[in-house]
């Protein structure tokens, strides 16, 4: 039996009824699935059959938090959104971090299970055990951060936390993402999903605290992951400094950077123009999560390009792959406007990035023509054309906008003559940011994983960092990277996910004493055995 951790309570809000319940968390999931991506999938297969239709009215939203969310345990602000894709057909995993997933806690709830269709646009509201559905008929339309401007002024409250979707969630993109502040429930389409129900936005405010079952078990193992955080020779040194872009230098001399839709890795240089040099003289301050001492998100200001001077944004490493080395675009500034651009429209920017970037190669091949794009010079590197069709694409506009915006595996699909050689997805979702050619067990993953060509789902820090644990491996030779694969899948991301710790600590600080500290953590605060 639990004693802490959780709040105990599901809150269910049916989009087609109006009706809005409360269940109580089950003794047995909390044991046998822990929190966060294990909540979210034990519920989608219990209730959503195999057959739904990912945008039709029996799917459902399921947004799970974890033991140690809210609470004061280090980089535990994550939560799992999980629903059946309308990318993939299969399951849809998204995880966020920032301050959205506390305030479910905070507002005494575990996980939100949103189900049906709405007739009309609605947001759902949440303050502890006031809950509503009120019209935004004056909300759709909106992009993502004038949705949270506009609704923290009518709650009359700015710490209101709010998840919502843009113009690529209200037109159904398969590409489309919910964005809470800045942060992102980013892949597999799940913006969709939430625009199929008419469901604009989610707004959170808790005043509750978050149960601790044991304070000294807990405590202890509290202290003793903030001093591994501590002799971390990368997290604050360096992570804390540089956050995700400094990953663009190592993978590029590791030459695992891909590049124009995969025909180049490592031989373009990619560094001078979207490297950790650059990086930093355009970046203005860190931003953190919820109860993260590191604070790896790098705002940034656009400082050269007169067309994108002062556009500030937070661009990650795999953001300066999809809207730069994937479309050939060099131009640092473009890549922040890019960036911003889909933050405000809810888009993926790694789909949108990788269906561009085959956009452009299909162009260049003369399988797309300038009547296909609208009149654009659709070439790699034209960062110009890159930046309109993304605009096209989140309004599903005829022509390129309709041509894209569900993604490369549609794209390939609609423009044959071979296109589904060179579209770089699995399962229908795209690659990320790391040249399987020259990293075997990130390939392995892409090909296992259950969501598709999902680097978090089973990222592999040995082969980019030279991580020794479990052991050294060789990046380039297939042996053992079954056996890697299935434990960077099992440790780094699932346990991590279920628990709702972020996977930078796990890499950075807990490699050799993750399981152990994880088990402490969660077994301190919820008084289970772990």
């Amino acid at each position: 039996m639990y004693k802490g951790g959780y709040m105990g309570k599901v809150l269910r809000v049916n989009l087609t009824t109006g009706d809005i319940t409360t269940e109580k968390l089950p003794e047995d999931i909390a044991k046998d699935f822990i929190g966060g991506a294990g909540f979210g999938i034990k519920y989608l297969f219990d209730e959503v059959p195999g057959d739904t239709d990912p945008l039709g009215e029996d799917n459902k939203l399921i947004f799970a938090s974890g033991p140690l969310s809210g609470t004061n345990a280090p980089c535990a602000s994550r939560m799992a959104l999980v629903t059946k894709s309308p990318l993939t057909s299969a399951v849809g995993l998204a995880l966020s971090g920032g301050y959205f997933p506390v305030e479910l806690k905070f507002a005494g709830y575990d996980v939100l299970i949103i189900e049906g269709k709405s007739e009309e646009p609605v947001y759902l509201t949440i303050k502890d055990d006031k809950v509503a559905l009120k019209k935004a008929t004056k909300l759709w339309g909106l992009d993502t951060l004038d949705t949270q401007e506009v609704l923290k002024q009518d709650l009359r409250d700015l710490n209101t936390r709010i998840a919502c979707i843009g113009p690529a969630g209200e037109n159904l993109s398969k590409m489309a993402a919910i964005i809470n502040e800045r942060r992102a429930f980013g892949r597999k389409g799940v913006g969709a999903v939430m625009g199929s129900k008419k469901l604009k936005a989610i707004a959170i405010r808790g005043t509750q605290e978050v149960p601790i079952a044991d304070d000294k078990a807990y405590g202890e193992a509290r202290k003793k992951m903030l001093g591994y955080m501590k002799e971390s020779p990368v997290l604050y040194p360096q992570f804390s400094k540089l956050g995700t872009p400094m990953v663009v230098d190592v993978t590029s001399a590791l030459g695992i950077f891909p590049s124009e839709n995969y025909r180049n890795t490592g031989e373009d240089d990619y560094v001078e123009s979207l490297g950790a040099e650059t990086s930093i003289e355009r970046t203005i301050g860190n931003e953190h999560c919820y109860g993260c001492p590191v604070g790896c998100t790098q705002m940034k200001i656009a400082r050269g390009d007169a067309s994108y001077l002062g556009t500030m944004s937070d661009p990650e490493y795999e953001t300066y792959y999809s809207l730069g080395s994937q479309t050939g675009v060099k131009d640092h500034d473009a890549v922040i406007f890019a960036d911003r651009l889909c933050d405000r429209l809810g888009l993926d920017t790694i789909s949108v990035g990788v269906t561009i970037g085959l956009a452009m190669e299909l162009y260049e091949d003369g399988k797309l023509t300038k009547d296909d794009t609208n009149g654009w010079d659709f070439k790699f590197g034209n960062h110009k054309a890159m930046n309109a069709a993304i605009s096209e694409l989140a309004f599903r506009r005829d022509g390129l906008g309709a041509l894209l915006c569900d993604g490369s595996k549609v794209l390939a699909e609609k423009i044959g003559q071979g296109a589904q050689d060179i579209a770089m997805h699995v399962k229908g979702l795209e690659f990320p940011a790391y040249d399987p050619r020259g990293a075997k067990a990130h390939g392995l993953n892409y090909a296992t994983c259950c969501t598709g060509a999902d680097h978090n789902r089973g990222y592999s820090p040995q082969e980019i960092f030279g991580a020794p644990v479990p052991e050294p491996v060789d990046r380039f030779s297939p042996e053992k990277k079954g056996w890697l694969t299935v434990w960077n899948q099992d440790l780094r991301c699932a346990t991590a996910d279920c628990a709702t710790m972020c996977g930078f600590l796990i890499d950075m600080a807990l490699a050799e004493t993750a399981e152990e500290n994880m088990a402490a953590m969660v077994g301190g605060a919820t008084g289970l055995d772990i």
